[in-house]
This record gives structure tokens, C-alpha cells and sequence, in this order.
């Protein structure tokens, strides 16, 4: 069969001059009027082929090509799938071509996606289904045309960089970083649940001169006081039921190295006035030991609360304060360095992208417009979380506004609160269920960490978990 010219199909005083082109290729002419009269129905600019050598010849025209190929697997001269073969994958991986094919086994889809088409369709057309998925393929490809490209808007930044951001806040830490780096004195960093507190930490031991030594991290937070002094100091043999064993403790494993004391700010009165010791003297005795440790440890502590109220709570030894806060970095949160967004979210979109090898997912302006709007309680942790999900929900394709959800703003929104009271709601239930957002909210900021979705909202882990079995909250399944 020699290969036909193409006929077009165009009203252009109905339709406009800027119509979507369609090629259909298929050696049955009654598929191709088929097909060609359902897609001018519905506004599209339908040619045809009927053999690959013909799909070849149409799309290396570059003034008539069409946008989108619909390409039967089994075609003259040529097969669908060689035609795949000799137009190769494009730059993103995905080729303007979607397969048709009589037969809907594996083998044929599998190796039409491998050789990168949109898509495939199995015959007997679903009229329907053909209709949908070509609207798919535009409304991707007008994403693909409004992504905010990043690399040409913005400054790259390095991807060796652990910290990311342009606003002046940040180059007032990154200024302080690199002032106290090389010191061993001790450095208090201050910030919300989120902020990056223990990716300073990091950094500060990796520029400093206990770099050779380990980094040795301990979350307050998360261990009981009948625990954390033994966790901090080690414990003898025979010290208390359980102690079988001596054990060395962080502060001496961390000895020639660095401690990271997060969250701080929890531990209790007596842990604290032993802490003190310990930085005042730089030694200490195990528990149930009699033998003094001395160490040559650098000290940096993180805390998500403000020290200066605690101390003026009783929460908190003022002395312990001023010993710790020699050094102060504080990290502000991501609301109030909003430009630094695009970049962030640059960074987490090739961090995380789809699949091993995928190419980098690129955010709409409508995504990215949804993003600086928001006001980000979870902090950069938060954002990062984000952008994964969207990633895996876009297919690591163009992340749409779709794509971004901000967990309650969309689906647990409460009910008016004047409309429950005029229906007999009572306060101590409109109370109740307010509290019930506010710690579904955390967790779902803090990806169901319940110390960090505490600390969000400035309450112990006890009291969270407290308040969270009142509400009905349930703890996730453990694995």
C-alpha cells in the first residue's frame, strides 16, 4: 500500500486558527474516519496516515506536524513500534504518541511505555475513554507549558549545599556558621519544630576541629528522665535493676566529638543541674560510679521552645541558659523567608523524584503560587513531605495545584462555628473538637511523630498523648 496524503480536517471560522493537531495513523479507513470524526467533534485539527513510513514523513515537517500522534501497533512498511524506535525517547522520557492496539496483552504495553509513549488504547475503542485520554495528553501538555522553570528564573543552587536559601535570614546564619565553625564553643540553636535545627548541628561538626570525632545525637525529648541520665552519662554494673553491663554514656562516646543535645528545653529541673556540671567542669561520673570521666566534647543544643519564658516559668536553670547560649543560631520559619521557597522546592523535586533515573518533576505557577501562600506551620520538614506526595501523585510528571494538598485545609475543615452554637452546640464540644484538629493538624505537619507534634504545639509528649486518647486518636500500627 502506497502511502496516502494527508487529509485535514479544519473550521477554521468555527474553530479558530490555533487547534490542536491530531495525527491518526492506521491502515483501516474505518477506524481512521471514526476516529477523525469524533476528534472534530470535539475540536481538534484531524489528519491521517495510513502507513509508518507516512507518520515518519508528517512529523518531520516541522510547519504541519502534528502535536499528537494516535499510532496503531500493527501499520505497513513500518510497525508501530519501530516507529517508536526510530523517533527515539524524547528529552523527558515521553514521546506525543499514544498506541492502538488490537491486543491488550503485556508484552505490547509494556515495550510501547518502555520505548516512551503518553499512552495506549486497546481496541474495540471506548469512545469515551479515546476522547479522555487525549484531553489528558493536552491538559499535561499545557502544565508542561506553564511549569515554573527554576533553572532559568532562579540561581541553581549547589546540590552539595546541606543548607538552602537566598533571603537575607538565612545569610544571617549562614554569616554566624561560618564565624563560630572552627570554635569549640558552645552553640544554642533556636527555632520551630522543622526548621533544619539538627541539619546545623551537622554542619557545625563537620567545620569544626572535632570533625575526626563522632557526632553523637540525643533527643531529650523522647527519654524519661529515669533514662536520659543514664543515656547522657552510662551506668555502672549492678547501678540499678536491669544494669548488667557497664555502659558508656553519649557524653563520653561523643568525647574528642560532638554532642547534639535536641530539644533541651524538655529536659527536667535535676537532669539539668547535672548538665550543668558536665559543662562547667567537662566531667562526671557514671551512674552508680565513683570514677570521674573526664571529656574534650563539643556541645551544641537545639530547642524549639523560648528558654527565656521557661526560665521565667521555673522550667528552666538560668545558669544552665547562659551556659548553653555562648554561641546563638536562630533559624526562622519558613513563613517568614517565603522567597526561598522556589528554591526549596527545586532542591526537594530532584531529591525526590518519581523513580530511579526519572527525570526531574517540574511545579505549574498555579502550584507554585498555592505553596507561597501558605503559611507552612510544619516548617521546611512540612514542605519537603509536601513535594514527595505531589511527586508520587503527578507521576513524576508536572506537579499541578491539584497535586498540592495541605493536610485538613482541603477535608476537615470545621463547621461554622456560629452555625453549631445556633444548632445547641455546647462549648465544651466545640472545644473538644477544635483541640481534635489542632493535634490531627500536628501530626499530620510532623508525619505522625508525636514528639515533634508536641513540641508544635508546645506541649510535653505526656500531655499530647493524653489529650490524643481523650479525642480518640489512635497511634499508627506499628510494623
Amino acid at each position: 500500500m502506497q502511502d496516502m496524503s494527508f487529509a485535514t480536517e479544519v473550521d477554521a471560522t468555527s474553530k479558530g486558527s490555533q487547534l490542536h493537531r491530531i495525527l491518526i495513523a492506521d491502515d483501516d479507513a474505518a477506524i481512521r474516519q471514526v476516529l477523525r470524526e469524533l476528534l472534530t467533534d470535539e475540536g481538534y485539527d484531524v489528519q491521517e496516515a495510513d502507513t509508518g513510513s507516512a507518520v515518519l514523513a508528517a512529523l518531520a515537517d516541522a510547519e504541519t506536524a502534528p502535536q499528537l500522534t494516535m499510532l496503531d501497533v500493527r501499520m505497513p512498511d513500518k510497525s508501530g513500534i519501530e516507529v517508536l524506535e526510530e523517533l527515539g525517547q524524547s528529552e523527558d522520557g515521553q514521546l506525543p504518541v499514544i498506541m492502538m492496539t488490537a491486543f491488550g496483552g503485556s508484552a505490547v504495553a509494556i515495550n510501547a511505555m518502555r520505548l516512551g509513549a503518553y499512552d495506549y488504547i486497546t481496541k474495540p475503542f471506548d469512545l469515551d475513554e479515546v476522547v479522555l485520554t487525549v484531553k489528558r495528553y493536552f491538559d499535561r501538555k499545557r502544565l508542561n507549558d506553564q511549569v515554573v522553570e527554576l533553572s532559568t528564573l532562579l540561581e541553581r543552587s549547589d546540590p552539595k549545599d546541606p543548607l538552602i536559601g537566598n533571603s537575607a535570614a538565612m545569610q544571617e546564619v549562614y554569616k554566624t556558621i561560618g564565624r563560630v565553625a572552627s570554635s569549640d564553643a558552645t552553640v544554642l540553636v533556636t527555632g520551630e519544630t522543622g526548621t533544619g535545627k539538627e541539619l546545623i548541628a551537622s554542619i557545625l561538626h563537620r567545620t569544626s576541629s572535632y570533625a575526626r570525632g563522632q557526632l553523637i545525637k540525643v533527643n531529650c525529648a523522647a527519654l524519661p528522665e529515669t533514662l536520659l541520665e543514664s543515656e547522657l552519662f552510662g551506668h555502672e554494673k549492678g547501678s540499678f535493676t536491669g544494669a548488667m553491663n557497664q555502659r558508656k554514656g553519649r557524653f563520653e562516646m561523643a568525647n574528642k566529638g560532638t554532642i547534639f543535645l535536641d530539644e533541651v528545653g524538655e529536659m527536667t529541673l535535676s537532669t539539668q543541674k547535672k548538665l550543668l556540671r558536665v559543662l562547667q567542669e567537662r566531667e562526671f561520673e557514671r551512674v552508680g560510679g565513683s570514677v570521674t570521666v573526664k571529656i574534650d566534647t563539643r556541645v551544641i543544643a537545639a530547642t524549639n521552645k523560648i528558654l527565656t519564658q521557661e526560665i521565667e516559668a521555673n522550667r528552666f536553670r538560668e545558669d544552665l541558659y547562659y551556659r548553653l547560649n555562648v554561641i546563638s543560631i536562630y533559624l526562622p520559619p519558613l513563613r517568614d523567608r517565603k522567597d526561598d521557597i522556589p528554591l526549596l522546592v527545586e532542591h526537594f523535586v530532584d531529591k525526590h523524584r518519581y523513580k530511579t533515573g526519572a527525570p526531574v518533576a517540574r511545579v505549574s505557577q498555579a502550584a507554585m503560587d498555592k505553596l507561597m501562600d501558605y503559611d507552612w506551620p510544619g516548617n521546611v520538614r512540612e514542605l519537603e513531605n509536601l513535594i514527595q506526595r505531589a511527586t508520587v501523585l503527578a507521576q513524576g510528571e508536572v506537579i499541578s495545584d491539584d497535586h498540592i494538598h495541605f493536610h485538613g485545609t482541603d477535608s476537615r475543615r470545621l463547621v461554622d462555628i456560629g452555625d453549631r452554637i445556633r444548632r445547641g452546640a455546647k462549648l465544651d464540644e466545640l472545644l473538644g473538637d477544635i483541640e481534635k484538629t489542632a493535634l490531627e493538624e500536628a501530626l499530620a505537619a510532623t508525619d505522625d511523630d508525636r514528639k515533634e507534634a508536641a513540641a508544635l504545639l508546645g506541649i510535653t509528649l505526656a500531655e499530647f498523648n493524653k489529650r490524643a486518647r481523650a479525642a480518640k486518636i489512635e497511634e499508627p500500627a506499628k510494623a
